[in-house]
């Protein structure tokens, strides 16, 4: 059932990713195996994604919102990054 895997993870922990084309799906799969998610592509063309914490939830979420958002939603969410103090402003 599972290509690519070493161990069969347990099926509550996993994610199926449908909405993506084939070509989407292997460069999310590639991008996760970089971030060090296991994800899997099923013979029947499912992604699945092990998704084991929240930072896992969130760059399964940033990655594939990569391929399915609209190119207005990715530069207004880029543009709001760019604004974003990370650090606040202190008066000293």
């Amino acid at each position: 059932m599972f290509s690519n895997h070493n161990s069969q993870p347990h099926p509550k922990d996993l994610t199926k990713i449908v909405n993506l084309s084939q070509v989407d799906r292997w460069f999310v799969h590639h991008r996760l195996k970089e971030l060090m998610i296991n994800s899997w592509c099923t013979d029947n063309g499912e992604l699945l994604v092990e998704v084991k914490n929240c930072t896992d939830a969130i760059l399964l979420q940033s990655t594939v919102k990569q391929f399915i958002a609209p190119r207005t939603e990715l530069v207004d969410w880029l543009e709001r990054c760019w604004k974003m103090e990370v650090f606040p402003k202190y008066n000293h």
